[in-house]
């Protein structure tokens, strides 16, 4: 969990025209996964004012022309449009639909006025896609789905992105694992905006953890290669790699597989997976390990 690091506007910095820090716009598009788009809605619009909690004003807004439809096959009617947007200091994608499909010009478009406004902009999960698309993340360390990583760093290479995080707060912009990592998240701002005390009333109610610590997404990675590595160069000595975790080598033997100085294989490396080298190897040999003693009758020392 990064916090915003210096150099990087703050989130307290002065709003542009009606702009109110206490005004959230959640962006909900077509398609997206109900349970994501819910999260803000339920952090920031219920009024928890007798928990200690202080209250938002939530502004529901649809990114596209309605009804939206969920998963499920629920459909949705958001009461604001793209041009509520102008009236929040906080702005929330809680999901896009498709990683392959480009958001909505006119969103974008909003978004990028929103930011340039002052105003704090918060993607959960896949919604770091649009932040993305937008421009925003530009230069900035970000997370998103561990699944869909790679993908980001692939097609934005101008995006740091952390696999391992469960959420990374950039002061004026900040982004989220997977599902409930929006949570943790949506708490976050909350901590950030009004102290631990808030933050740890609204957790209760909830029933969630005020603070989740530990291995971040790192202990929920899979060893599956990302989707799209598999028409890369490098995918072999990937391949290679995740079949030989019980053998003695490091990234240097690496490289000499693609044929790579060591350089520019962290470089294309981490490109390819989001992730360094050698942050990669040591993960998926623990992953590993975890997997023998859960399915054999191997010792620790074995």
């Amino acid at each position: 969990m990064l916090a915003a690091g210096p150099g990087v506007l703050s989130s307290s910095r002065k709003l542009a025209g009606r702009r109110r820090r206490e005004t959230v716009a959640v962006l909900l598009f077509s398609g997206a996964p109900i349970f994501e788009s819910s999260i803000p809605l339920s952090v920031f619009g219920v009024d928890r004012q007798d928990a200690g909690v202080p209250r938002y004003r939530l502004l529901v807004c649809a990114g596209e022309e309605g009804p939206l439809t969920t998963t499920g096959g629920l459909t949705l009617t958001a009461p604001y449009g793209l041009e509520a947007l102008s009236r929040a200091g906080t702005i929330v994608v809680p999901a896009w639909r498709s990683i392959s499909q480009p958001p909505p010009v006119e969103a974008i478009a909003a978004l990028r006025k929103a930011h340039h406004e002052g105003a704090r902009i918060i993607g959960l999960c896949t919604g770091a896609f649009v932040l993305a698309a937008a421009g925003l993340l530009d230069g900035r360390p970000a997370t998103t789905h561990w699944m869909y990583a790679p993908t980001l760093a692939k097609r934005y290479p101008r995006v740091h992105v952390d696999p391992r995080e469960l959420f990374v707060d950039d002061g004026d912009v900040l982004t989220s694992a997977g599902t409930a990592a929006g949570i943790d998240l949506c708490l976050h701002v909350v901590r950030s905006d009004h102290g631990a005390e808030a933050a740890n009333a609204l957790a209760r109610r909830l029933v969630v953890p005020n603070r989740r610590g530990g291995g971040g997404q790192a202990q929920y990675i899979d060893q599956s290669l990302p989707e799209e590595i598999g028409n890369d160069p490098l995918a072999e000595v990937v391949t290679w790699a995740l079949e030989n975790l019980n053998q003695q080598f490091d990234v240097e033997v690496l490289a000499a597989r693609a044929y790579m100085s060591r350089r520019t294989f962290d470089r294309r490396f981490r490109t390819l997976t989001g992730s360094a080298p050698l942050q990669w190897l040591i993960t998926q040999r623990v992953l590993q390990a975890q997997r023998l003693l859960e399915t054999s009758d191997l010792s620790v020392d074995d």
